[in-house]
Formats: C-alpha cells, structure tokens, sequence
C-alpha cells in the first residue's frame, strides 16, 4: 500500500510526465494507496494493533501524516470519540456532518435533507481534501476545548506538528508537480483532487456502511447522559459486517468489514477477525444479542442508501435502548 501511494508521487515528481491521462492515472494508484494506508496500515497501528512492539505502532501511525491527516487528531476522533461512543449523537464524531447531510435520527432535519442519498457521494468524494485542509483544525480546536491537550504546551506543540505534516504533504503532493510536470495548473489540481475523490469515497463507504444502516442502533442518552445496558452489547447493535466472504475484499480494506470485531475487540491485529466472528457471531446468538451483517459490499452499499433516505424524510426512527 505504501508502494502504490507511493511509487506514482514518485514518477510524478520526476518531470517526465507530459501527458495528462498518465497524470490522472497515476494521481488515481496513489488514491487507491492513501486509501490502503489509511484501512490497512495507521488504522492496526493506531489502534495498537499492527505489532506488539509499540514503537513499531508509533511510526507506522504517522503514515497517517504522511497522507497529509494527522494521527493525533485521528486517535482522539476515531479510537475515544467513535469507539467509546458509537452511534450517539454529538458525542460520536462519524455522525456529525456537515448540516447538509444526517447521519442520526437524532440530528436537526433540514428540507434538503430529503435528496441526501443523492448528494452524499459528492461528499463524500471531498471528504479527504476537506479533512486534511480544515477539518482536522477544527477538530484538534474543540478537543482542546474539551480537554483533551491538558500538559503545558501541549496543544501548541501538537498544532506545530499538524501544520509541519501538511506543509511536507501539500509540498510533495501538489506544490512539486505544479512546479515541475509540464502540464496546465489546473489540469494538475484536478488530477490531484481525482486522487482525493477515489480516496474519499473508499474510505467513507467503508465506514459509513458500518454504522448508518437501517438495522443498528442509535442509542439516546438518558436525562443524565446515561446509556443502559453493556459497552459490548452497544457496540453489536450499532454496528454491522458486510461482505464477510469476501478474502480480497478484506485484505484490500484492512480487514474493516468485520466492524463489528474490531470493535469489540480494536487493540487485535485486523488478519485475525475471520476467525474471530464466528465465536463472536455464536456467542451473541446464544445470548440474544444481535449480530448485524450484509452479504456483499453492493447489499451493504444499497441498505445505506435506503437508511439515508429514510433519515431524510422522517424526523425520527425507533430508537431500541441497548439492554443486556
């Protein structure tokens, strides 16, 4: 995966590129590769679970930086706020889009929200320029507000380093081809962003068919944030497999379509979870305990669908409150 992002910034920035079909094609293997990166390599190793020598985890995190995000910004998102919170609303941050889209029955509806399952590809197609640009500001600013840089000069110090990865990206990325590869500038930007696109839509349908269907669960807190039940039994009914035949399907996404597996169980090296789900399966069923999962990727693809015109047209769903 490192390879095929990798590779083509190389020929890229070599010069010899005159021609701008070989300019998006290459731009297009390097989508695919940050893509991989970011399901197959930062995601285990952030997680802790890539190795179990921890400086291992570390280094192969900053690829995270290296495609021009930010593993800091993405541990505090993804590992505490998504995997502690999953499915509830203003607290998981996979669920808090932009106003334009709704993701929880739970959320404001807006009229445009009705041809969200329309749109939604367009974002989801500039979710990675959009990430990497602004949002991971954003983010790393309101977990400052929410306490998460408490050591002195630590926030500063972590800001330092988020603008230092972005700076290296955007140089290697977009400011060298502009300067060296014989082509138009726009033709050059448009290539670039067409990484981004493929990028974007990989990334955010595997994880968002995991999450947003119309058979999980979006748990609302009691009046003092409280949620009844068990972490485990939250995490089975707000999530879903999909594809879990499919063996090039998961080496080529880093084993994240066993979601539910991983999120019982994140700090274990993706290639294990094939085995795993059939104790897991097993033991929900023998405590009746749901176990979400779609056939194929495409099934998966069309529930979400029909889950983000549902959450368009009607202010609210049957929200089931996770038990034991």
């Amino acid at each position: 995966m490192l390879s095929l992002f990798l590779l083509p910034m190389i020929i890229i920035n070599s010069g010899f590129i005159s021609s701008a079909g070989i300019l998006f094609i290459l731009y297009i293997i390097s989508g695919l590769g940050m893509a991989g990166i970011g399901m197959g390599i930062m995601h285990d190793a952030i997680h802790g679970s890539y190795s179990t020598n921890k400086y291992v985890n570390r280094y192969l995190g900053y690829t995270m930086n290296l495609i021009g995000a930010n593993s800091t910004v993405w541990r505090i998102q993804h590992n505490v706020l998504h995997h502690t919170y999953t499915n509830i609303d203003q607290t998981d941050d996979d669920i808090n889009p932009p106003a334009v889209l709704r993701f929880s029955p739970h959320a404001k509806k807006y009229w445009l929200h009705q041809f969200q399952h329309l749109y939604v590809w367009f974002f989801y197609g500039l979710s990675t320029i959009s990430w990497i640009t602004s949002k991971d500001f954003v983010r790393i600013n309101r977990y400052r507000k929410k306490g998460f840089f408490t050591k002195k000069n630590e926030f500063k110090t972590e800001l330092s380093k988020l603008i230092g990865w972005k700076l290296i990206y955007y140089t290697y990325a977009l400011i060298l081809p502009l300067l060296i590869v014989p082509l138009a500038p726009w033709i050059i930007i448009l290539a670039f962003l067409s990484m981004h696109v493929v990028t974007g839509l990989l990334i955010s349908i595997v994880f968002q068919v995991a999450h947003i269907m119309p058979n999980v669960d979006f748990p609302l807190p009691d009046g003092d944030g409280m949620l009844e039940g068990d972490w485990h039994a939250h995490q089975l009914a707000t999530t879903s497999n999909f594809s879990p035949k499919g063996w090039f399907l998961s080496w080529l996404i880093g084993g994240l379509n066993y979601q539910i597996e991983h999120h019982l169980l994140p700090n274990i090296c993706h290639i294990h979870y094939k085995k795993i789900s059939a104790i897991v399966e097993q033991t929900a069923k023998e405590h009746g305990i749901p176990y979400h999962t779609k056939r194929t990727l495409g099934s998966a693809i069309w529930d979400h669908i029909k889950m983000l015109k549902e959450l368009g047209k009607v202010s609210s769903l049957k929200v089931i409150a996770v038990k034991n």
